[in-house]
Formats: C-alpha cells, structure tokens, sequence
C-alpha cells in the first residue's frame, strides 16, 4: 500500500479527531492537510501509520486551537462550532459516543478545556487511545496525561445535563417542531419548548443575527412562527437534517444557497435551545452561501441592516 492509500484510509479518523479539538470544519480539514504533507515529506517509515497520523494531526490541531482561541476572544456575538452534516469516521461499537461527543452542546464544554486537556480527553474518552499513544502525541508524561484527563472529565460532567432524550424522542420532536414552524404555529412550538428555551444565533458581526438571546417559550414560539411565515414568502425552504448527530435544520435562498442552519438541543421531552448558525464564513462546507442581507431585507421589507432574524 503506498504512503498515499494508507493516508486515505486513515483520513475519516484524522479529520473527526481533528474537528472534534477545533470545533470548525475549514480548520479541521486545513490540519489533515499539514498533516499528510509532513507525512509525504518524511524521510522514515513509521512503525505504525495510524500513531504517526494521529500524533502529526494533533499536535498541529492543538496549535491552530492555540491561535483559533485568541480570535474568540475577539468574536462578535456568541460563537458555535461549524455545522457537520457527516462525521466520516464510522465505529459501530462506539457509535453512540461518537456522536455525543460531536454535539453542538459537547462541543461547546469543550471550548472550556485548555487546548491540551482537550486534545487529550478527546483522544482518550472519544477514540479511546492509550495513555502511552496519547503522551507521545501531546507530548506529556503518560502519569500528566492521566490529570488531564481527570481534569477534563470534571470539567464536561459539571456542564452536561441529568438526563439524555433518545434518538427516536428527539427524531419525533423535532419532526413536530418543523411541522409547526411551516405553518407558523405558535401555539404547536410553545408546546415542545422548555419554559426556560433560548433562541441564539451566530452571526459573527457577518450576517444578521438576534442582538441578544431570545429567552422563553412564548417569546421563541411568537418570533419563530411571525419571522417564518415571511421567510417562506421571500423563497427560503428548509430541509430537516442531522447536523453535528442532533435534529437540526438546512435553510436554503430562492436559489437553494445555504442561509444558515438551525440545531435542537432536546432534554426531558422538550427543546431547551435553539442554535442558528449564519455567520457565511463557516457555512462554505455545505455549499455555494446565500447573501443573507439580502434575504434579510426581502423578509423586512427594510433597506437597511436591523439584527434580529433568527
């Protein structure tokens, strides 16, 4: 086998581990990247391809993330991981746990780990690696390797809620919830929202998005069921998807671009957040980008820019 097909087949696990330390699709498929060209431009043959790959992915994941982190901070408004529609690596026996730890929810306890707890409990509690792989890639002690992973556990249980709805609950749910958001049912989405449900968008001070979070069943139900009704006159439709393995949602332009995408975070039979994503500069994945002002002003019948469309 060259350097090349085993590169290729070792690809779906580089760039879910990857995506999984960066939280963004552009970023993670940059690292796979770097990754193969130090790979193509070694002079050794590695005792085991795999380890090698993985190491050289991590490490350089954990210095983007360095760099990524510094840019949040400068962020405009609340920042979410880059929508994932697939997640390549496919592991039957780990399946459930693979799709967990890809959640937007999971993925958001993760931005508060540091870069090397995070890489570490990723490598260890999602892909399961030993401790003896992981200190070679992170570069640690296998015994500092162990604290790590200790710390980072303490930190994701602190932030992960009680109890988890199953995957046909929330297939059901979330099937509702469309239905009520095409015909502008207020009285339908108040029923499957939690009383204390919030509405957020990202926009990244690219696109329109809410000012602030939109807080509470009647307020998210009355936004959602005025603001749709009008988008749908204006052209855009909306194709239900699991994004990032939780119910979610593809919102198209007249012309089928993507505009933004919509996520269903479902606990105890109810949907208790609603995550829009419509910052263009991490929607290129899925396709050409709509020119979300324009829908915007269509949809308000406004020639300037206002911030709140979810």
């Amino acid at each position: 086998m060259t350097r090349a097909e085993e590169f290729q087949e070792l690809r779906p696990l580089l760039f879910s581990l990857a995506y999984r330390i960066l939280g963004s699709v552009g970023e993670a498929e940059d690292a796979v990247q770097e990754t193969w060209l130090r790979y193509e431009a070694s002079a050794t043959e590695p005792d085991s391809v795999r380890a090698y790959l993985s190491t050289a992915v991590t490490r350089v994941s954990i210095n983007v993330l360095r760099s990524a982190r510094v840019r949040r901070e400068a962020y405009v408004g609340p920042w979410f991981p880059e929508p994932l529609l697939t997640d390549p690596y496919q592991d039957p026996e780990r399946s459930a746990e693979l799709a967990d730890s890809v959640s937007t929810a999971a993925l958001l306890l993760l931005e508060r780990l540091s870069p090397l707890e995070r890489a570490v409990f990723v490598l260890r509690d999602v892909f399961d690696f030993g401790f003896p792989e992981i200190a070679a890639a992170v570069g640690r002690s296998e015994a500092a390797c162990r604290q790590l992973v200790v710390r980072a556990r303490r930190h994701m249980a602190e932030g992960r809620p009680r109890f988890e709805a199953d995957r046909k609950e929330r297939e059901r749910l979330a099937a509702r919830f469309f239905d009520a958001l095409r015909e502008g049912d207020v009285d339908g989405l108040q029923h499957l929202l939690a009383a204390e449900v919030s509405l957020v968008g990202d926009g990244g001070g690219k696109a329109p998005q809410l000012a602030r979070a939109v807080a509470g069943a009647l307020n998210v139900a009355r936004l959602l069921a005025s603001v749709h009704p009008r988008m749908a006159e204006a052209g855009v439709t909306f194709e239900p998807r699991e994004l990032n393995g939780e119910p979610g949602a593809v919102f198209r332009d007249r012309d089928g671009k993507v505009l933004h995408t919509m996520v269903l975070d479902i606990l105890d039979g109810r949907i208790r957040t609603i995550r829009n994503v419509i910052n263009p500069d991490k929607l290129g994945h899925l396709g050409p980008v709509a020119d979300a002002w324009a829908v915007h002003r269509e949809v308000t019948g406004t020639a300037g820019r206002t911030d709140r469309t979810p």
